[in-house]
């Protein structure tokens, strides 16, 4: 027999131990994730060695022996193989992540949610950093100031699938801090990519320079912005125009392709894999395919996933939880107490009221995933001690087990608290923010010219220099080679770059120029036409400074000169036709590409943030709820249905397929997948849920009790029987048996194509085909007709 190879033997160990845990776990009705941890542990090495060492004790037997009977269970033999399957897990982890992310979504969650979590973050690093430097160095030995930044970003983590299971099997995705919860998580996610590369970037100097720190942040956004901008420009193109060729299966290879393309794109560059995966996910995010590849990508995930959290499971050593187990329980209680508190003061840092402030942070109140990833990076880049990784998921199993009764506890927290606020802070109860909002009339002129402006320049000129850096780092060095005399081959350099970078110089010179805002403070008084002049200038400056820095590397010992010909073309640019058109072409297209799938919502969309804003302060917010095909609600009329007076939800939209009913009347009917947007508090939302729960269970134990079991059989027309010289119309069969007539066979003859006008003669073998208890009281409805079983 052949011998498999330890690669695969060691996956068949990791899959098997982890389908037969996370099965117990599902039945105990304990997150997933969690069974993936236990499962690993009980795959290593570790688990072996603690009980054999628990045999010993208790049996009395040697070592030598004990270890002798459990040397023929199956054991991983390399943990490099394992750690090459988890790291495929984070590729398709953070690929997924996302797909579900886009960088339009950051911007709907908005400035509520980013405040809410920098404090939280920011905080947690601080706390975290601070426990390890003044505390846990005196207790393990080679601690050092890494360890400690490390500590720190891996206690500001949440874990998003162990609150989304919490909320899940609570009903309380519905509620206001869900929302507010989700917003925050989504703001964590990205954070946490940041916070990746600079830990990369710190692991590589094991020091720090403001100077490194700074061209670290500006490198990664410099490439984040590139990736996204080229991304959209050109990935939906390509989709759209391929998409007659994309089935399931080359639709899945192409984003797998593209996934591991960034990966490497950013490896070759001096990123992660895991960012590459995560920014090539958020730039499918925004086609048009992007539900579809998140659905196909469902199965990847999940099953390189389970690797990956089964291999940080295999990181927990029972003999150092033992010995530092008082440090695991400190840093419980650092994570329960120190993230439920700058959570909810976060949360009402942005405005909300006390209870919701309260309500989130107690949900956020466990470490997870993202901080498996970060203590991962930091064993493979090797500046973190060995002892701090199975202390930190110790401490993540322990928060998973306590975050639903967290949850739980926020409310009578809150009920406590409520009775101990003086009256002159009662404002705190409603949250600063619950009138505070700004109408679109309000905004002033010169802040959204200005957002806009910068915006654009900034982009724009990220392009600008993207280009130059491609043709001096990889293609004016060939063309000054291979064309004859140097002189000539730069001038060729020159025009070519600053061709392809011309459309985008013009928008950074001319862009908004003719805006209603611009023309309105135009229009003002002299003061804003000269501080409009000076913009202008200002944007027409950065282009020269842009060609400049093409031309003097070419041509250095020509300044002046280079200066002179640098006005000639900033001036020809500003009035060429055809760099305009082209610019508003590429532009067009960028946003026809980063909109087209908001266009295909916006119906939706469109009624969601404006009455959620209006009715905040009130306690009642807008929610989505989707109706099941299996609900016994389908074909009902509101009027028979009667949301308002059974749960006290008002029924804003009904939003079907591409159609919108705003504001529908009684006589509206209920179709499946019918998406509901309705308003109303927390407790009406709640009882909206638990009715279209029991709604959906009536139908299932309905479909249950009438299973179809449909099936085929034959039947003989003998001597006599009533149905010799009827037509099949005539002998009314439908009618009378609920079966159908799908053959006849006469003689030799096989008839499949008849017509109802068909005549049954003496000998004839009719195929039925009905459910079966139909086709069993087929003879008691046709007198005489005897079945044949086949």
């Amino acid at each position: 027999m052949a011998h498999l190879p330890d690669f695969i033997s060691d996956l068949a160990i990791i899959l098997i131990t982890a389908g037969v845990v996370t099965i117990i776990f599902k039945w105990l009705k304990q997150p997933v994730v969690l069974g993936y941890i236990v499962a690993g542990f009980l795959a290593s090495l570790h688990f072996k060695k603690f009980i054999e060492s628990l045999v010993v004790k208790i049996s009395g037997a040697s070592h030598e022996s004990v270890a002798s009977v459990f040397k023929v269970l199956p054991e991983i033999s390399d943990m490099g193989n394992v750690s090459i399957w988890a790291e495929i897990g984070v590729i398709f982890l953070l690929f997924a992540l996302g797909l579900e992310f886009s960088f339009k979504k950051l911007m709907d969650v908005g400035g509520k949610a980013s405040i809410a979590t920098l404090i939280n973050l920011g905080s947690m690093i601080i706390i975290g950093y601070l426990v390890g430097q003044l505390f846990i160095v005196n207790l393990i030995e080679g601690w050092n100031q890494m360890d400690s930044i490390y500590l720190g970003c891996m206690l500001s983590m949440s874990s998003t699938t162990i609150i989304i299971k919490a909320f899940n099997d609570m009903s309380l995705q519905k509620k206001k801090f869900a929302g507010i919860v989700f917003g925050m998580l989504i703001v964590e996610d990205i954070a946490a990519i940041i916070m990746m590369v600079l830990l990369t970037t710190f692991a590589s100097s094991q020091h720090f320079e403001s100077g490194e720190l700074a061209n670290s942040v500006i490198k990664l956004f410099f490439f984040m912005l590139i990736w996204f901008v080229v991304g959209i420009y050109m990935i939906p193109t390509i989709l759209k125009k391929l998409k007659k060729y994309l089935n399931d299966e080359t639709l899945l290879i192409v984003a797998v392709g593209l996934c591991l393309g960034m990966v490497l794109f950013a490896s070759a560059v001096g990123f992660s894999a895991a960012l590459g995966a995560f920014i090539m996910g958020s730039i499918l995010a925004e086609t048009i395919e992007s539900k579809h590849i998140e659905h196909l990508m469902e199965p990847l995930k999940n099953l390189f996933g389970a690797v990956f959290f089964v291999s940080v499971g295999m990181m927990i050593d029972p003999a150092i939880i033992a010995e530092y187990g008082m440090l695991v329980i400190i840093l419980t209680l650092v994570v329960l107490i120190g993230r439920i508190f700058f959570a909810t003061l976060g949360v009402l840092a942005s405005g909300e009221g006390l209870k919701v402030a309260m309500q989130s942070g107690f949900s956020l109140a466990q470490i997870g995933e993202f901080s498996f990833i970060i203590a991962t990076l930091g064993v493979s880049l090797g500046v973190i001690t060995d002892m701090l990784y199975p202390i930190i998921v110790a401490v993540s199993v322990i928060t998973t087990f306590t975050t639903p009764y967290c949850i739980k506890l926020a409310e009578p927290a809150y009920g406590w608290l409520e009775k101990k606020i003086p009256v002159k802070f009662s404002k705190i109860k409603e949250g600063y923010g619950a009138s505070g909002y700004e109408t679109i009339n309000q905004q002033n002129d010169w802040k959204k010219l200005l957002k806009s402006i910068l915006s654009l320049v900034a982009i724009y000129f990220t392009i600008c220099v993207a280009i130059l850096l491609i043709f001096q780092n990889f293609i004016t060095p060939y063309i000054v080679e291979y064309v004859p005399g140097s002189i000539w081959g730069r001038i060729l350099a020159a025009a070519i770059t600053l061709t392809l970078m011309a459309p985008f110089l013009r928008a950074i010179m001319m862009k908004k120029n003719r805006s209603e805002e611009f023309k309105s403070l135009w229009k003002d008084n002299r003061l804003n036409k000269g501080a409009l002049i000076s913009l202008i200038s200002f944007r027409i400056i950065i282009c020269i400074v842009l060609v400049l820095m093409v031309l003097i590397p070419l041509f250095p010992r020509l300044t002046v000169l280079m200066v002179m010909i640098s006005l000639v073309v900033v001036t020809l640019i500003i009035f060429s036709q055809g760099f305009k058109a082209q610019s508003r072409k590429i532009e067009a297209r960028f946003l026809e590409n980063l909109n087209l799938k908001q266009k295909l919502d916006e119906k939706k969309a469109a009624i969601l943030p404006t009455v959620a804003k209006d009715l905040r302060s009130k306690d009642i917010h807008i929610a989505e709820f989707e109706i099941s095909q299996s609900s016994s609600s389908v074909g009902k009329t509101l009027q028979e249905l009667n949301f308002r007076q059974k749960t006290g939800v008002n029924i804003v939209t009904i939003i079907r397929g591409s159609k919108k009913i705003n504001i529908p009347d009684g006589n509206d009917r209920i179709y499946p997948f019918d998406k509901l947007v309705v308003s109303g508090s927390d407790e009406e939302m709640l009882k909206l849920s638990q009715y279209l729960e029991e709604k959906k269970e009536q139908a299932s134990n309905m479909e249950e009790e009438a299973q179809y079991h449909i099936s085929l059989s034959q039947f003989i027309i003998e001597p006599g029987c009533s149905l010799i010289g009827k037509s099949i119309a005539g002998a009314g069969i439908r009618e009378k048996t609920e079966c159908m007539v799908i053959g006849i066979d006469r003689g030799e003859e096989s008839i499949i194509n008849f017509t109802p006008n068909f005549m049954f003669d003496e000998g004839d073998v009719i195929w039925l085909a009905g459910e079966k208890d139909k086709l069993n009281s087929f003879e008691e409805n046709i007198a005489n007709l005897q079945p044949i079983i086949p």
